[in-house]
């Protein structure tokens, strides 16, 4: 055995480079992507229709032999049998420019996506995915945020704030693209994201927290049949059975009661939960003819109105497929939705009924009464949240309502379409009996969330510097409105009547402000 002084250092440098350009050569190769490829897919994103996936050698093998764990195991037992489908398919999207990456040789035959220079020089290699949309399986990350400056957020929260963000999270969804994003600080002591949506997988932490993810996503995907995973990326439902194999696996959901909770469909996810071993088995029993179906929602009738509260912005935040989310802005006590999930079909033409939960929220001021002999719809009936913690022995906060819709075709139940209610917390409200005693009205709202050091997110809320107090006569008219500022209080008929010219200068403001803070954030993407 040679003795390790026998190697200089500048011998230990060029051996060590010599093992790392060894280790790089047992991958596959990478699939590139460049501007010529691209076609135009409505206003949201292009696709890349010629883009082929190098075939990788069949002596590759299909995971680092150094990986023993119990989900590696078992996904080179299918594998060596002919029971795995493999990664033929699959391509892996790095968004972050080499940020955060699985383990070199962890996946040797899954081929790594490459963007061409004038891709790279337009930031389409970087940050937030789904401009680009290939003809592929794609599992993808980005461990990267907007760190600084008045929009500072997340990836999914700033996906959730931006114009065409909600659409282009959806098209990824519904093209066999799933991506994994940090929370970076949107998910900590308060959960600040306005919305929970299924069209990517959000993960508790920052840089490096998504790695533990992307590799349960592609043992999953592997593990799976060659006729399930050729079915599903056909029908374009890979996204949608992901989400459900990871939350149906998640540590303690253990029964179909349990993953009809909303422990088993958390906004964002810890790898603590996370249990590989039971993704790799579950995905390796579906059957081509049992897979889940994806839902489909839409909202038949609502009180959420297109210009309410003082500024008259709008509650409707985004309307997509299976995601769609409202924010409370006026300042009614309950409001009501009729929602439908009906245009959701099986597959496989399976029978399907439904399963509408609340996910996030206090069961006693939601209510959901399901419609018809399968509960395709329902109305939803909401009534005012104040800041709760989102589970009694924690201290994180939220101001969210989230209710979730499984379809259940008799074998599987599907990942959820979810309706979220996003409040404006930073705001304190007061609601007391109205004359008759059966209704609650608003009393008072304290809008003047600066003073108190109150966390809103400005492209969506707004504060100002007045609490407004409400008068009303014996038959429960409003008799008139008490604005009181820092230093001074000024009586008004009615809310909207602001006679003082500095205050409607400072409402009209508000509402151009968040039209070009909304255009500034979706060119930042």
């Amino acid at each position: 055995m040679k003795s390790l002084k026998m190697f200089s250092p500048r011998r230990l440098i060029a051996t060590s480079l010599a093992l790392v350009t060894s280790a790089a050569a047992l991958q596959a190769d990478p699939g590139v992507v460049t501007r010529e490829d691209l076609v135009p897919f409505g206003q949201v994103a292009w696709t890349a229709p010629n883009f082929e996936i190098p075939k990788a050698s069949p002596n590759l093998p299909i995971l680092d032999l150094t990986d023993t764990s119990p989900e590696a195991t078992l996904l080179r037992q299918l594998y060596n049998r002919g029971l795995a489908a493999g990664f033929d398919n699959v391509v892996y999207d790095n968004h972050d420019r080499g940020h955060s990456l699985p383990k070199v040789g962890s996946f040797p035959r899954v081929s790594k996506l490459v963007f061409g220079r004038e891709l790279q020089e337009l930031n389409l290699d970087y940050g937030l995915a789904g401009k680009i949309i290939l003809p592929a399986i794609v599992i993808g990350n980005s461990s990267t945020a907007i760190t600084s400056g008045q929009r500072k957020r997340s990836q999914p929260r700033l996906a959730m704030t931006t114009p065409a963000g909600p659409m282009r999270a959806f098209l990824t969804y519904v093209t066999n693209h799933l991506y994994i994003y940090p929370e970076h600080r949107d998910y900590d002591r308060q959960d600040v994201f306005p919305a929970s949506w299924p069209y990517m997988v959000i993960t508790q932490g920052s840089s490096y927290s998504d790695k533990p993810f992307i590799r349960a996503m592609l043992l999953s995907l592997a593990a799976m049949r060659p006729d399930t995973q050729k079915v599903l990326q056909d029908k374009n439902l890979i996204a949608p059975t992901l989400q459900m194999i990871l939350r149906r696996s998640l540590k303690a959901v253990y029964s179909r009661e349990a993953y009809l909770t909303g422990f088993a469909h958390p906004p964002v996810f810890s790898k603590k939960q996370l249990a590989p071993e039971r993704m790799v088995s579950l995905a390796a029993s579906l059957q081509p003819d049992q897979i889940p179906p994806m839902v489909y929602i839409e909202v038949e009738d609502e009180d959420f109105r297109t210009a309410a509260g003082l500024a008259e912005l709008s509650e409707i935040l985004f309307d997509t497929p299976s995601a769609v989310a409202r924010v409370w802005r006026g300042l009614d006590f309950t409001k009501r939705m009729v929602v439908s999930a009906g245009k959701t079909a099986d597959p496989n033409g399976h029978e399907l009924t439904f399963t509408w939960v609340v996910l996030r929220g206090d069961p006693e001021r939601v209510r959901i009464s399901p419609i018809g002999d399968k509960g395709a719809k329902a109305e939803i009936s909401v009534d005012w949240h104040d800041t709760w913690k989102v589970v009694p022995t924690t201290d994180r906060l939220s101001n969210r309502v989230d209710i979730g819709v499984f379809a259940s075709n008799g074998f599987h139940d599907s990942a959820p379409a979810i309706i979220s209610i996003g409040f404006p917390g930073h705001q304190e409200r007061t609601y007391e009996p109205d004359a008759g005693g059966q209704n609650m009205r608003i009393a008072s709202v304290n809008y003047d969330a600066t003073f108190r050091k109150s966390f809103y997110d400005p492209v969506i809320f707004w504060t100002a510097t007045w609490t407004d107090q409400m008068r009303y006569d014996d038959s429960g008219g409003l008799v008139e409105v008490e604005r009181q500022f820092r230093k001074k209080t000024q009586t008004l008929k009615n809310l909207y009547e602001m006679p003082d010219g500095q205050q409607v200068r400072y409402v009209l403001h508000e509402r151009e402000r968040h039209r070009k803070l909304k255009m500034n954030i979706g060119a930042a993407e």
